[in-house]
């Protein structure tokens, strides 16, 4: 069950279509919406040398003063959008720099169900997040709703499309999509190239997991799909508006390069494309 809903707010009009998501999925489970207003403050190397004396110093000063004001207008903006709200709620702020912003935002996630970002990897201003997704799908250790641009959330999530793979990545992602599969009354696996070795007992790919997931309760129709060359993001995508899926559900995968995290590129893919939101785990 959703009890805590964390919805990203930065103060850019794309603040409006989180809000929608939080509060339609708060309105479901009766979940309390916390709005995470993030208000970046200047990167003091990049925005004057150490060495500059004093008068790097007042230019510092002077950002710094400039950001929080901005950030105090936002505020009470998104305040009163939050009042109106039908869910109860809460806002809470954090001032930093990009980087320190990632690691807050990841604490935060930590005390939520879920977190709700708009889509990343995009050019209307929301990839200055980026980092911050992909810290939070990586070491944050819960789901995360993407929502693309300009996309309203539906009534009711009715049908889910399910990507499957046999592992730990798409594991967590059903798990942390229970609550969304019992609501549903159509859930669709879909698993694109197969592995084609069979176990010693036969099995289809995808049987144990679909005979899982229909314990859920709503119909689960199995679907297997070669990729034939094409990107395996724009199969996923084909898939999901052929099952008219109100949400896809899938595993975030990429490796680790020293400390930073590198998403896949069918994960990217995906996720850069989509315009349905997207339930990721890692």
């Amino acid at each position: 069950m959703i009890k805590d809903v964390l919805v990203h707010l930065d103060g850019s009009p794309r603040d409006e279509e989180r809000l929608q998501h939080a509060e339609a999925i708060a309105s479901i489970w009766q979940s309390h919406v916390t709005g995470l207003f993030t208000n970046p403050t200047p990167d003091i190397p990049l925005v004057a040398p150490m060495n500059g004396g004093a008068a790097a110093a007042e230019i510092i000063v002077s950002l710094s003063e400039e950001s929080k004001r901005a950030g105090d207008v936002l505020q009470k903006n998104l305040t009163g959008r939050m009042a109106r709200l039908n869910v109860p709620n809460e806002i809470r702020r954090l001032d930093g720099t990009p980087g320190v912003l990632s690691n807050e935002i990841v604490t935060e996630a930590r005390c939520a169900d879920l977190l709700i970002m708009s889509r990343p990897y995009g050019s209307d201003g929301s990839e200055r997040w980026d980092a911050a997704f992909e810290a939070v799908l990586f070491e944050g250790g819960r789901s995360v709703l993407v929502v693309p641009p300009g996309h309203r959330p539906p009534d009711v999530i009715r049908r889910v499309l399910v990507c499957w793979r046999n592992t730990r990545e798409a594991t967590r992602a059903v798990a942390e999509a229970a609550c969304f599969l019992e609501k549903a009354t159509k859930i669709t696996i879909l698993t694109v190239d197969p592995d084609q070795k069979k176990g010693a007992d036969k099995t289809e790919p995808s049987a144990d997991i679909a005979k899982h997931i229909s314990r859920f309760g709503p119909p689960v129709e199995v679907s297997i799909a070669p990729s034939e060359g094409r990107a395996i993001g724009e199969v996923i995508l084909e898939r999901a508006r052929r099952a008219s899926a109100d949400l896809i559900v899938m595993g975030g995968y990429g490796h680790s390069r020293a400390r930073e995290w590198i998403l896949g590129g069918a994960t990217r893919d995906t996720l850069s494309k989509s315009e349905i939101p997207i339930l990721m785990a890692h």
